[in-house]
């Protein structure tokens, strides 16, 4: 499916003709690739202290590329304030490596202690990330409180758990619904409508395309390999064709996952507006499953190095499907002041390896 382009829709709320402001990305793959091999050169010589800077300088170039309505975003996070948020979570990981390794309950109890801690880290790194952000000058924040952060990212997952996931889809919605209630704009909070149901229909279809695809690799498969045994009747070729199978049923399962990320990505933006704003979101699953199977070849062909230019070409789609239906004018948004959220959570957040984007 192409990108969006300028048009005119119908508004959601007053049945009026509205413009639809698509979102472009002007990055390259090339340019990508001298900041990622530079960072990556950096943060090895300097044992990771780089790192920080090395995050800054890959964020203002993506948000510096995205634009919408003729203007771009910017990034305003400081590199130091990062460092000091990882150091602090590299002290948490030693700390509990060390105690790890100490008989008793002393382990357990720091591993739980980290566990309770992580809701509010995330809500911390929210906040910073937010504020960081900003767009025609007017600076993106992040409220909630600790305690609605606890009963998204702890309360909520323990249920899903204990009922064996059934609740899976349902925790789903109260985070993401935590992470774009809270979410606002200058003085303009963002809302989400998007129900539990759909979660629950989303999770099925993810389900369902997931079954279908391996039952097709299946019969593919299955006639390839009967075909070989009746030419050589040999018998290692079952051996052979269950190798096979197993390796093309891992892609698959593989691909899955940016198929499901542009499901969830359609599903959450086209439930997110702000004011009279909506926004709209146009991911093809065949064309996410088609560049991410020939960026997982190229990656593989180039022994890595393709890696930059595999996440430009997949970001760039992603972000080019994403329009912002504008009833009104994007002039009428009023900053806010807001206070300064701290670094910790979002060190953490990285050595964690947490998605913690909207």
């Amino acid at each position: 499916m192409p990108a969006i382009t300028p048009t005119t829709n119908t508004s959601f709320s007053t049945g009026q003709l509205v413009m639809v402001e698509p979102v472009s990305f002007t990055g390259t793959g090339a340019e990508y690739f001298r900041i990622w091999i530079t960072n990556t050169f950096l943060s090895i010589v300097t044992l990771g202290i780089y790192s920080a800077w090395a995050k800054v300088r890959r964020t203002r170039y993506f948000y510096g590329n995205t634009r919408l309505a003729g203007a771009s975003f910017d990034y305003h996070g400081e590199p130091k304030a990062i460092l000091k948020g990882r150091a602090a979570a590299l002290l948490l990981l030693i700390a509990y490596q060390v105690f790890s390794e100490m008989p008793g309950l002393l382990a357990g109890a720091l591993a739980l202690l980290l566990i309770a801690a992580l809701p509010w880290l995330i809500w911390r790194s929210l906040q910073f990330k937010l504020y960081n952000t900003s767009y025609r000058g007017i600076r993106f924040g992040f409220g909630g409180s600790a305690a609605s952060a606890y009963i998204a990212y702890l309360m909520w997952p323990v249920i899903s758990s204990l009922t064996a996931f059934l609740l899976a889809p349902m925790a789903h919605q109260r985070i993401k619904r935590f992470q774009h209630g809270e979410s606002r704009y200058g003085a303009s909070r963002f809302s989400f409508d998007a129900s539990v149901g759909r979660f629950y229909l989303l999770y099925l279809k993810a389900f369902l395309v997931f079954v279908a695809g391996g039952i097709v690799l299946g019969l593919l498969l299955g006639n390839l390999l009967a075909a070989f045994y009746r030419h050589s009747g040999a018998q290692t070729e079952a051996f052979r064709g269950a190798l096979v199978f197993l390796a093309a049923f891992y892609v698959w399962a593989m691909l899955m996952y940016p198929v499901f990320s542009a499901m969830l990505q359609n599903l959450v933006w086209n439930h997110t507006s702000i004011g009279p704003h909506r926004v709209e979101s146009r991911v093809a699953l065949g064309r996410v499953a088609f560049i991410a199977l020939t960026n997982l070849l190229a990656i593989l062909c180039t022994l890595g190095l393709y890696m930059p230019f595999a996440k430009m070409r997949m970001m760039k789609y992603r972000l080019e499907s994403v329009g912002l239906l504008v009833d009104g004018s994007l002039d009428d948004f009023v900053a806010d002041a807001q206070a300064q959220a701290g670094a910790t959570g979002e060190g953490v957040a990285d050595l964690l390896d947490f998605d913690l984007s909207l």
